[in-house]
């Protein structure tokens, strides 16, 4: 979007920038899928590592297209609690009966990230069947993502930012704020992928248990807003050529420490459980040879395409609803 710069600098003054940042943040999304790469079993890491550029520049796709793509949004969430009390143990875990019991159009309106996910291991597997590299990479830097969003506790309630609770911005602090200061400190250290029976099923787990953590997600801001003064909740930093309202470091690390590692176990599940399912993808597609398809390059024009889709997400991002950054 093409504001003229007092414009903008008027805006982020208002808004805190990593409320802006999207799901998990850019950083976090690419951080996430990069390190999913080193799970991986020596028949699938040498391809993944030498296309590691593409695999983290990529994670952060299917938030550039959610502003120009109908029907994209609603992959990236589901708000459970609309479903009623204890929704998130009562689900349809399987589309077909969650279709039968709530409408089509029910579910889109309400986010379908869980059966999205399985949808695209489906196609991911069929990409490794036939060894198509290109969409083999497409598709493992997307899946990582909607797995990623999957593990996030604000993109499983309607409450995605506060705004039902007079806690607007949280979105952005929990997912991007807190992983920006501090993931540095993490360990990522997760182990080797492991084979997943049931994709349908473990995407669920890890929606459940992110679901599981809301209450604190949300409790413990309150906390900690009240525990500080209001000119301590914000700051202001130079981003580029812009001075933007942040909150502070001082809250930030209250909060972070209140959380008790919570943001770091999520993201840990999220470096896991993407590297499963690459990994299951590359079972059920009965162990293709990847070292043989792995000097796949991308055409100008198709570098061209990808630059033209951030092109339109830069110019669409605030000209719309988005579920997660308002």
């Amino acid at each position: 979007m093409r504001f003229l710069a007092k414009i903008f600098l008027f805006i982020a003054l208002l808004i805190p920038l990593s409320s802006l940042s999207g799901i998990w943040g850019f950083y976090g999304h690419q951080k996430i899928n990069r390190l999913a790469v080193f799970t991986l079993p020596p028949e699938m890491i040498a391809f993944y590592k030498h296309h590691i550029r593409y695999i983290t520049e990529n994670a952060v796709n299917p938030d550039k297209r959610r502003y120009a793509v109908d029907g994209e949004a609603p992959r990236h969430f589901i708000d459970i609690d609309v479903y009623g009390d204890s929704a998130i143990y009562k689900m349809p875990r399987y589309w077909n009966a969650a279709v039968e019991q709530f409408t089509e159009d029910t579910l889109q309106a309400y986010g379908i990230v869980p059966w999205h996910v399985y949808r695209m291991k489906g196609w991911l597997t069929d990409a490794m069947r036939i060894r198509d590299a290109k969409a083999i990479l497409r598709l493992s830097a997307e899946l990582g993502h909607y797995i990623a969003d999957a593990n996030v506790p604000l993109h499983t309630t309607e409450n995605y930012n506060g705004q039902l609770t007079g806690q607007k911005g949280i979105h952005g602090l929990w997912e991007s704020r807190l992983p920006e200061l501090f993931s540095e400190d993490y360990d990522f250290l997760v182990g080797r992928a492991d084979y997943i029976e049931n994709t349908q099923l473990a995407i669920w787990q890890g929606v459940t248990h992110a679901h599981e953590a809301l209450d604190s997600v949300l409790q413990y801001e309150i906390t900690v807003s009240q525990k500080l003064e209001e000119d301590k909740k914000y700051s202001f930093e130079t981003r580029g050529a812009a001075t933007v309202k942040v909150y502070s470091r001082e809250f930030s690390k209250e909060y972070h420490v209140m959380l008790n590692h919570m943001v770091e176990r999520q993201m840990r599940r999220a470096v896991k459980m993407v590297g499963d399912f690459w990994y299951t993808c590359w079972i059920d597609a009965g162990q293709p040879d990847l070292e043989a398809i792995i000097g796949v390059e991308f055409s100008e024009e198709e570098l061209k395409q990808r630059k033209e889709e951030l092109q339109v997400w830069k110019e669409k991002r605030y000209a719309s609803r988005a579920h997660e950054v308002e």
